[in-house]
């Protein structure tokens, strides 16, 4: 018999849980599209209003109406994974551990790092349909943490992200930086945050989900700290944008145990999909920086 009281429903609920527990870059994402998956290979639509033209008014003079257009994107679910691990009958008689609840935990950590992953990845679209400075290289001479002291450093780097948000009508509210772990230790260290206070504050998200990662507001910045923040080699491309700047949708298509053949031993497999998109790129930028100094 499979492991003993293993429920299909029960697993993906707890699966869900402990990936939403470890994930960062994808709670940061807008998740309300989620319901909208039908299984790999889905295409998500959001719906968006194109702009509206502001025109002259002349007295006495007659109007010209808009008709509204629509602006919709498309979320590919294009990512398609799967777990697979067995437990052997003796080592399973042996143990004391629960293993359901431990095996979950693991896979859970294991699908939420694979997702961030992915998202973290999304550096390359940010700005990339949009003339504006965001979405380029912000660029900065100064040390990450004053030579003399102090935080100028890591404060020039955060006035730099401001200004290109600001230069391209990013709204002040619901802003965000993505770390290393390198960035989160630089802003505890400058006194900006204090790491008692960060986890004793958890941020709830505009998906009620509380923020993993998260460490402090400063400076009008929600601030969260990442392993996953990607590195080409030479330099970490570190996101700062808007919690609408990003769509992400993901589901547990199967998950189910059954005994191994020709083994004593049970497996337990799962299948899920998913999928992400930079649907605002005037609202998400990259800045490219290194823990020793921030260059161009």
């Amino acid at each position: 018999m499979p492991l003993e009281g293993f429920r299909p429903t029960i697993w993906s609920r707890q699966l869900i849980v402990d990936t939403d527990k470890a994930m960062v870059f994808g709670n940061i994402a807008n998740r309300n599209f989620e319901g909208e998956i039908s299984g790999a290979g889905s295409v998500v639509k959001i719906n968006e209003i194109g702009d509206i033209t502001i025109n002259d008014y002349t007295e006495d003079g007659s109007i010209t109406v808009q008709t509204l257009t629509d602006a919709q994107k498309e979320l590919r679910i294009n990512q398609n994974k799967y777990f697979a691990f067995a437990v052997d009958d003796v080592a399973k008689a042996q143990s004391n551990v629960e293993v359901m609840q431990a095996a979950t935990l693991k896979a859970g950590h294991a699908r939420a790092n694979n997702i961030d992953s992915y998202i973290a990845y999304r550096y390359v679209e940010a700005g990339v349909h949009d003339t504006s400075t965001l979405g380029t290289d912000v660029t900065t001479h100064q040390d990450v943490y004053a030579a003399s002291g102090g935080n100028d450093g890591i404060i020039g780097v955060i006035a730099n992200m401001e200004i290109a948000l600001n230069g391209a009508d990013v709204p002040n509210s619901g802003r965000w930086i993505a770390w290393p772990s390198w960035g989160g230790g630089y802003l505890k260290y400058a006194g900006l945050v204090d790491n008692l206070a960060g986890a004793a504050k958890p941020q709830v998200l505009p998906n009620g989900n509380v923020g993993p990662g998260y460490i402090g507001n400063v400076a009008g910045f929600d601030h969260y700290v990442s392993n996953n923040v990607y590195n080409n080699g030479t330099a970490y491309a570190v996101m700062f944008g808007t919690y609408d700047a990003i769509a992400y949708a993901g589901q547990i298509m199967s998950i189910e145990a059954m005994r191994r053949e020709n083994y004593f031993q049970d497996m337990v497999r799962g299948l899920f999909v998913y999928g992400a998109k930079v649907v605002r790129p005037d609202n998400l930028g990259v800045a490219y920086l290194d823990p020793v100094g921030l260059s161009s």
